[in-house]
C-alpha cells in the first residue's frame, strides 16, 4: 500500500511503536524508514501532537493504528497530514457482530463499576472494547507481571497486550524517549469481556482482581 501511493527510498513514516511491528516492517519493505511517535495514553493511538513533533522534511505518511476498540483522533491526525502534505493511512481491528459488541459493553461497564487498584479504560464513545485492557499502577513491569501471575493463580485468563515496544525490539531500536508508550507496554494488562463469560465468571474477575488491590498504589 506505501508503495502503491509512491512511499519509499528516502521517506519517513511515522508510526507508533506500542505493538504492531509489521506496521514498521511493512515500511522498511518499502524502502522507506519509521519514525516513531507517543501514543495518547487514553486511546493507546497515535497522539497526534507527538506525531506532527516527529516530522522532519523526509516526512511522506502516518500510519495511524486503532486498537483495543478505541480508534484514534482520526480529525486531528488527518488536519496534521493536510497541513504537512503527508499521506495518512489507518490500520483497522475486525468488526465484531453487533449484538456481540453490546455484550462486551455491557461486561465491561460490570467491571468499571466493581474494580479497583487498577485503572479501568478509557471508555468514550464508540468502544468496542475489543480487549478490556486495565493499567496496574506500582513501579512498573515487575508489578504487573505479578498482578498477572496471581490472578492467573486465581483461575482468570488475562494478557499483557504488548510486552516490548517496537523501538525496543533489535531490529529497529531508537535511542528515543517514547514515555507513555512505554508506560502502557509496562502497566497494560488485558482482562477478559467475552460475550460468552457467565455472571459467576465476571464475579471471579472482580474477586481475583480487588483481593490484590492492596499490593498496588490506589487508582487514579
Amino acid at each position: 500500500m506505501l508503495r502503491a501511493a509512491g512511499v519509499g527510498t528516502g521517506d519517513e513514516v511515522i508510526v507508533p511503536a506500542f505493538g504492531n511491528v509489521e506496521v514498521a516492517e511493512a515500511v522498511t519493505q518499502a524502502g522507506a524508514t519509521p519514525v516513531f511517535a507517543d501514543i495518547d495514553p487514553a486511546t493507546y493511538c497515535l497522539d497526534p501532537s507527538m506525531a506532527e513533533a516527529v516530522l522532519t522534511p523526509r516526512s511522506a505518511a502516518l500510519v495511524v493504528v486503532h486498537r483495543f476498540g478505541r480508534t484514534a483522533d482520526m480529525a486531528r491526525l488527518r488536519d496534521v497530514g493536510q497541513r504537512h502534505g503527508l499521506l495518512v493511512l489507518e490500520q483497522g481491528e475486525s468488526e465484531a457482530p453487533y449484538d456481540e459488541t453490546a455484550q462486551r459493553r455491557q461486561r465491561a461497564a460490570y467491571l468499571d463499576g466493581r474494580l479497583n487498584g487498577v485503572r479501568t479504560p478509557y471508555g468514550g464513545d464508540g468502544h468496542t472494547y475489543q480487549q478490556y485492557v486495565v493499567r496496574v499502577p506500582g513501579n512498573g513491569r515487575p508489578d504487573r507481571d505479578a498482578f498477572a501471575r496471581a490472578v492467573r493463580a486465581r483461575g482468570v485468563e488475562c494478557r499483557v497486550p504488548v510486552k516490548t515496544p517496537v523501538h525496543r525490539m533489535p531490529a529497529f531500536r531508537r535511542d528515543i524517549q517514547l514515555p507513555e508508550t512505554e508506560r502502557a507496554a509496562d502497566e497494560t494488562l488485558a482482562l477478559p469481556v467475552d460475550a460468552a463469560l457467565t455472571k459467576r465468571e465476571m464475579h471471579r474477575i472482580v474477586s481475583a482482581c480487588n483481593a490484590l488491590g492492596g499490593l498496588l498504589q490506589p487508582a487514579f
